[in-house]
């Protein structure tokens, strides 16, 4: 039965006085129990309420009459009211005062004899026994690197956070051997630990976990274009530039360095960017070509008897009246020299001036120019030769036909050069008719092979 169970003990202390014989008898509760003089009766102790850790291993702490259990969480408690006050009541008894008739309304005189308590605990002025606090009057045996809590009759020596024991000393917990608490690094200290991020990144709010830094928010390390990643960033530089060694600083691109063919004349290099030039004559198409300015459309300077020829890189005035002596002009560019005249009998009977221009080291072999009879006259045979302009054998003549032929280059020319190359036409028949006509034809190599 519960009520055997939790009887409390008693301690009977007999007063006599002179004027009458009462006895007072003083009631002390049970372990687990305290007075509670307001009721006077003994009142359970809560121990879930005052134990520090009463339960281990994640149990739930359940008090009980004169004590407490542990219990899993899941367990369901059911409390009989009935029992509790049971147990209350006869957990020990109220104070039995016995008077004499001889005088009823005398109180009890206070008692002389001490009341015994158990250890751990000690007579109040009420003549109570109350728990010694150990940890505060210093009656405790606890190392220095321990920490004192009082207990209900007694005292606990416990390790500070931080610290386990090991026999009767309290050592460090590294926190760093447990399961990871720190997101990247863990430095273990005296009693504690905290955490560490690897470079780029920062400790967030829980102080545990790290995350990102975004270096170019906070702070742009970049000379030109930064681009953030995890843990890091990427310097990167506007076009015309390139990264330094430090990958953080920018250097002009020197793009005119780096190749020789990105401009068709000469490269100039600015800061960021190159711009291609042409020479005098030439202009700049497409960012990089040299194109050839025709300045006989811009800026003809050739008087009004003279006709303009533009050339690459450049442009000539010639004369609209070519012919000398004893020629005369009967079309454009072409003379005759008249029959009539006695002169005439040994010179080719026309002359027909023609103009061209050519690049500067064109590849060779070459056709360049084609020569071709205007009057066909029957029962005829026409051949072809360089009259004169070939000494140094640039041209070659090759027959195409019985009335043309293509003048060949041979021997690469460099400009600026002007070449005049007569070319003849010599025609005959079988009743040993014979004339010829020449084309002059001028050739002017330009300065450049563009």
């Amino acid at each position: 039965m519960l009520t055997a169970m939790f009887l409390a003990a008693l301690v009977l202390i007999t007063v006599h006085s002179q004027e009458t014989e009462e006895t007072i008898t003083y009631t002390q509760c049970t372990d687990g129990y305290e007075w509670d003089p307001v009721r006077q009766r003994c009142k359970d102790i809560d121990e879930c309420e005052i134990v520090p850790d009463a339960c281990k291993g994640g149990m739930k702490c359940v008090n009980h009459y004169g004590g407490y259990l542990c219990l899993p969480r899941t367990a369901q408690i059911i409390v009989n009211e009935r029992e509790e006050a049971a147990a209350e009541s006869t957990s020990g008894r109220n104070n039995v005062i016995r008077r004499t008739p001889a005088d009823p309304q005398r109180a009890p005189p206070n008692p002389t004899h001490q009341i015994q308590c158990a250890a751990g605990y000690e007579q109040s002025d009420h003549n109570v026994c109350q728990d010694i606090d150990e940890c505060a009057t210093g009656a405790h045996n606890c190392r220095a690197d321990q920490v004192c809590v009082n207990l209900r009759g007694s005292f606990s020596c416990q390790c500070p956070p931080g610290y386990q024991k090991r026999g009767e000393q309290c050592v460090d917990i590294d926190e760093c051997t447990l399961p990871p608490y720190c997101h990247h690094r863990c430095v273990n200290t005296p009693g504690s630990y905290y955490c560490q991020c690897n470079a780029g990144f920062q400790l967030a709010s829980n102080n545990h976990t790290c995350v990102d830094i975004n270096e170019c928010d906070a702070n742009n390390p970049c000379a030109q274009q930064c681009y953030n990643i995890l843990g890091s960033f990427i310097c990167q530089c506007n076009p015309g530039f390139e990264l330094s060694s430090d990958r953080i600083n920018c250097e002009d691109t020197d793009e005119c360095r780096t190749s020789s063919y990105i401009c068709q004349y000469q490269c100039v290099n600015e800061p960021g960017k190159f711009s291609c030039v042409c020479p005098e004559g030439y202009q700049v198409v497409g960012g990089r070509t040299c194109q050839d300015i025709n300045e006989c459309e811009t800026t003809n300077e050739c008087r009004e008897d003279e006709i303009c020829w533009n050339y690459h890189g450049g442009f000539r005035c010639y004369p609209r009246n070519p012919c000398q002596e004893p020629y005369v002009l009967t079309s454009e560019n072409r003379c005759v020299c008249p029959v009539s005249n006695a002169i005439c009998r040994e010179l080719p009977y026309s002359v027909v001036y023609k103009y061209m221009s050519i690049r500067s080291d064109r590849t060779v072999p070459s056709d360049i120019f084609q020569i071709q009879a205007t009057t066909i006259y029957p029962n005829t045979i026409n051949t072809f030769r360089i009259k004169s302009g070939n000494e140094n054998g640039e041209f070659y003549l090759r027959q195409t036909s019985a009335v043309s032929a293509m003048l060949v280059l041979v021997k690469s020319l460099s400009g600026p050069r002007e070449h005049i190359v007569d070319l003849e036409m010599l025609t005959v028949n079988s009743l040993n008719y014979r004339t010829s006509s020449v084309l002059r034809l001028t050739i002017i190599v330009g300065p450049y092979a563009f």
